[in-house]
């Protein structure tokens, strides 16, 4: 028999193909991001029915979680979904070389630029919120190639995107493969490199191990992992969220990690998850409808 996923696992794979990424792509090629935000706009409408299990989760995550009532929940669904495909269009366009048609305001405090100055390998802990993909070119400034760990599945989906389109990757992907550990040496090689390692840190994959936390006034269940690796390799821990604040323009928004730590890993793996809980929590509440898991989320 084959076992069932649990309803807060994420399964590793992300709705859409890459026929669908690539449509976008030549819309924006031959007609521009403007049209393709138009089209966008009712390609929504279609796509809310037949998502059923993406669309009662928004729906769930509208009325229990934020309190809307019924008419603001079916408003925030559209506006969900939408903000998603303005994520995709966005981050197409700036990896297709138009990255100078947007305006990027930043939130980077001295400790956090002392932290990405220096030679020492960091941490980068974000999540499947705004759109972080659109912010890697800003981290060329810095000298230093940026690797971001990816689910296997995930990562042969932009590979194939990007070789359809002869693009060059703005980031290393640290594929993480079923079954394998070889992403762990990877990621210890590159920091001991002096690079940054991305991290989401809100999908519990098959088969991995979660803590339950209080997020957004409900439990809700973290990734062990994310939190396992910043604690282990004894390298600064920073969070960053590039959140969309207007038509084409983002907001950078980076801190650092700050908390009481003791001896030993779980206190200070702890330690990393309840602060990068409490961040993310304010992040999202000044954009709800950024925040991308489309599944059960919350207990």
């Amino acid at each position: 028999m084959k076992k069932r996923r649990p309803q807060n696992e994420w399964s590793g794979k992300s709705r859409g193909g890459a026929a669908g990424y690539l449509t976008f792509v030549f819309i924006i090629k031959y007609l521009g991001v403007t049209m393709a935000y138009v089209l966008l706009s009712f390609v929504v409408i279609y796509y809310i029915p037949f998502a059923p299990g993406a669309t009662a989760s928004v729906w769930f995550y509208s009325r229990k979680i934020l309190g809307k009532g019924v008419l603001s929940s079916l408003i925030f669904i559209y506006k969900s979904f939408f903000s998603l495909g303005v994520a995709l269009i966005d981050k197409t366009a700036a990896s297709a070389g138009m990255y100078n048609q947007f305006k990027f305001d930043f939130h980077e405090p001295g400790e956090v630029k002392d932290v990405l100055n220096s030679s020492t390998g960091a941490v980068i802990l974000g999540a499947h919120f705004g759109n972080w993909e659109i912010g890697a070119p800003y981290f060329d400034k810095y000298g230093k190639r940026m690797r971001v760990v990816m689910v296997d599945s995930e990562y042969q989906k932009i590979k194939q995107i990007l070789e359809t389109q002869k693009k060059v990757e703005t980031f290393t992907v640290i594929p993480v493969k079923e079954g394998s550990l070889s992403h762990i040496f990877e990621i210890r090689d590159a920091l001991e490199e002096g690079a940054y390692i991305a991290i989401q840190g809100d999908r519990i994959n098959a088969g991995g191990r979660g803590v339950e936390m209080e997020f957004m006034g409900s439990k809700a269940m973290f990734p062990v992992g994310p939190f396992v690796i910043a604690a282990r390799f004894d390298v600064p821990v920073v969070f960053y969220y590039a959140i969309r604040t207007g038509y084409k323009r983002y907001l950078f928004h980076f801190e650092l990690c700050k908390m009481e730590s003791g001896p030993g890993y779980k206190r200070v793996e702890k330690a990393i998850m309840e602060s990068y809980v409490k961040g993310l929590e304010r992040v999202v509440r000044r954009a709800p409808e950024q925040w991308f898991n489309y599944f059960k989320f919350w207990k």
